[in-house]
């Protein structure tokens, strides 16, 4: 009885441990989806920290000059100096 009782229990340990992996909450497919989630979010990440160092980069010109307002103002509602000649390109 106690030679059988041991490798039982060892096989039964191993049979445990490898359920853990494969399907456990750290199984290999587990990993793999928290590793595919993680780059989503450093790429999602990394667009918003180029669309804040852009808006950043707004907020210093706008603080700075108003050289950035005349070109919004130009480029987005058209506004022209006196004597000035509003020519509108389409393409």
């Amino acid at each position: 009885m106690g030679k059988r009782l041991i490798p039982a229990i060892l096989i039964a340990l191993l049979a445990i441990i490898q359920a853990q992996l494969w399907f456990g909450r750290g199984s290999i497919g587990n990993v793999a989806s928290m590793k595919q989630k993680l780059e989503d979010r450093k790429a999602a990440n990394a667009k918003a920290q180029r669309a804040n160092e852009q808006l950043a980069s707004e907020v210093r010109d706008l603080q700075e000059g108003l050289e950035m307002v005349e070109e919004k103002a130009r480029g987005e509602l058209g506004m022209v100096k006196p004597n000035e000649i509003f020519v509108n390109v389409s393409k």
